[in-house]
């Protein structure tokens, strides 16, 4: 059984721990009251094991379908948000489909704030996408108000019998999936038995009465949400709750609402010490969930009656009883209905709420940003879907690319006629190339201990293997190609026009060349590889050429001639070594079979 779905998931143990610990401390203590008073003596520490048990495979068990339907979706994710954003209610459509994959709404809101980042998306468009967000985490609601309970555990063995027998890949996620639904179903019902003697126990019956006030409701929803960082899995604790009869519907449904708010947290989490881009997207995540709920929270009792025209009744029975069997549904209605309306409303307003999120978080001075290092596309939401971390990682590779991409562009002219300080400035440029290649490597190296399938693993390597070229380019032009400049500065050496002309017209094939070579790597784009293993004969043409060019001017009758030939020689030299790693950063894009036939 993979575990690693559980260890991701570690975060929310201690803060869940802890409430968990405060919840049965109070209500040990008004059990001795009670005790006390009428002399009974309920099992507590029996009920707590089970609560506490059911509640461990409840939120294992969520984790385990979360992962399987993010290794069976996650790879078509990214190209499905980055292809159905072309106007607001298609970001709907796209963000709903998505975050109902992946089941969370943060992880949806840091591809967003990649595209936003990568110009590939305005603000404008992403507020549609975050709006559909929102949407997409009902369908866990919608999931666990199901009463299949007794299914849960053969829907365990089926699940555990495909992912132990099956050899093809995506039938084993398809197990994992299915065993994680079970567990969900299966720890549902373990928390539903342990809470059984609550029924009749009158001090937290009147606790939960306290949640009939919509909002003392939604303040102790987000509280907890915030703590455990997944509004999912306070809806499925609520639903639990209510299939008890614990809970009424209007405190059903402002606990829903609460858990929309509790679940920025993590945006907001994520958001601190990251670019404008993710700040201004977490600001949108917060703005709508608070409207959304400063919105309906006055009509609570409208939604109720809405939900419970439109939901299952049991007339047949009473009381607790049919509390228990109609609420679940009631609610899991109710919280869809409630974000599936709040998208509505925002959905013709995303271009003003764009505006009044970047009024809010105005762009920093471009000084004080040109000062800040850093990645701008590995995010530590994403490291739980490997397909979509290492898409981000691509998306690295190309802010890599740009920088190295102006080294070149700039080091031929600083060379020829350039002075220190130009050498120096494209010197430094190299530790911008140093820190995003030690950012990237550190990224890959933590997306290694996540389970990997082969072709991921595949994948992981290729790029590790792609960004090490790309640094050795950076290294060549610094250590190499920066110091000729000094040496032609220092021996005072001319390079006649003839000689500009074709180290300048090498330079530029040598350039293209890069550019294609990172264009492959970042997009997979294999037809950019073979452009690049393609200029291996125009590279050599030229390359011969120079030094036939260089042959000639050594008789040359002019000051240093010797010094300068040396020089512009060694100048070849490094611009065939540069094209030596492009080649081999296309190569890791190309299949076996083309690079067998090169």
């Amino acid at each position: 059984m993979n575990l690693a779905p559980f260890h991701r998931r570690q975060p929310i143990a201690l803060p869940l721990a802890v409430f968990l610990v405060a919840l049965v401390s109070a209500l040990l203590a008004r059990s001795a009251l009670a005790a006390e008073a009428s002399g009974s003596d309920p099992d507590w520490l029996m009920m707590t094991v089970e609560l506490l048990g059911g509640l461990a495979i409840f939120l294992f068990g969520m984790s385990q379908m979360e992962h399987a339907l993010k290794l069976v979706a996650g790879e078509r994710m990214k190209s499905i948000l980055a292809k159905l954003t072309t106007n607001r209610f298609a970001g709907v459509t796209t963000g709903a489909l998505v975050t109902a994959v992946i089941q969370s709404s943060s992880v949806t809101t840091v591809l967003v704030v990649g595209f936003i980042s990568a110009g590939l998306m305005s603000l404008s468009q992403s507020v549609g996408i975050i709006i559909g967000a929102k949407i997409g985490t009902t369908i866990t609601g919608q999931i666990v108000a199901f009463k299949i309970t007794k299914a849960a555990l053969g829907m365990v063995a089926v699940g555990f019998t495909m992912q132990f027998i099956a050899k093809n890949e995506r039938v084993k996620h398809y197990g994992e999936m299915l065993m994680g639904l079970g567990m969900v179903f299966f720890g549902m019902s373990v928390m539903g038995e342990a809470m059984q003697p609550l029924r009749s126990y009158e001090p937290f019956l009147a606790m939960m009465r306290t949640m009939d006030n919509p909002l003392v409701a939604v303040l102790i929803s987000a509280a907890f949400t915030a703590l455990i960082q997944s509004s999912s899995a306070t809806t499925g604790i609520v639903i639990v709750m209510a299939s008890q009869g614990f809970i009424s519907l209007n405190a059903g449904i402002a606990l829903a609402m609460g858990a929309n708010i509790g679940t920025c947290a993590t945006a907001i989490l994520a958001a601190i010490g990251k670019p404008r881009e993710a700040v201004r997207a977490a600001v949108v995540h917060v703005s709508l969930a608070c409207a959304g709920v400063m919105i309906w929270l006055p009509f609570v009792t409208n939604i109720a009656g809405w939900v419970t025209a439109i939901s299952p009744v049991y007339p047949d029975l009473t009381g607790a009883e049919r509390l228990a069997a109609e609420t679940p549904r009631q609610i899991a209605n109710a919280h869809t209905f409630f974000n599936v309306a709040n998208g509505m409303i925002f959905i013709w307003f995303t271009t003003q709420i764009a505006r009044f999120v970047e009024w809010l978080v105005p762009d920093k001075p471009l000084e004080e940003e040109a000062l800040i290092v850093r990645t701008k596309f590995l995010q530590e939401e994403l490291l739980g879907t490997p397909s979509l971390a290492l898409d981000q990682v691509r998306m690295e590779v190309m802010h890599m690319g740009e920088t190295v991409n102006v080294m070149l562009q700039r080091i031929m002219p600083a060379i020829i006629r350039g002075d220190r300080a130009a050498l120096e400035d494209i010197r430094k440029m190299d530790d911008t190339v140093d820190i995003l290649h030690a950012g990237i490597i550190d990224y890959l190296g933590r997306i290694s201990r996540q389970p990997l399938s082969a072709e991921q693993t595949r994948e992981l390597l290729q790029l590790m293997d792609a960004v090490s070229n790309l640094e050795n380019i950076g290294d060549i032009v610094e250590t190499n190609l920066v110091v000729l400049g000094y040496d032609r500065i220092k021996d005072q050496i001319e390079i006649s026009e003839a000689t500009q002309a074709v180290l300048n017209g090498f330079q530029q094939a040598i350039t293209r060349a890069v550019t294609a070579a990172v264009q492959a790597v970042a997009q997979r784009n294999q037809r950019a590889a073979q452009v690049v293993t393609g200029m291996k004969e125009e590279i050599n043409e030229i390359a011969d050429s120079a030094a036939l060019h260089e042959a000639r001017r050594l008789i040359a009758e002019e000051p240093n001639r010797i010094p300068a030939y040396a020089m512009e020689i060694d100048i070849i030299e490094k611009q065939k070594r540069i094209y030596y790693f492009a080649k081999r950063m296309a190569r890791t894009v190309l299949p076996a079979a083309i690079l067998q036939r090169e």
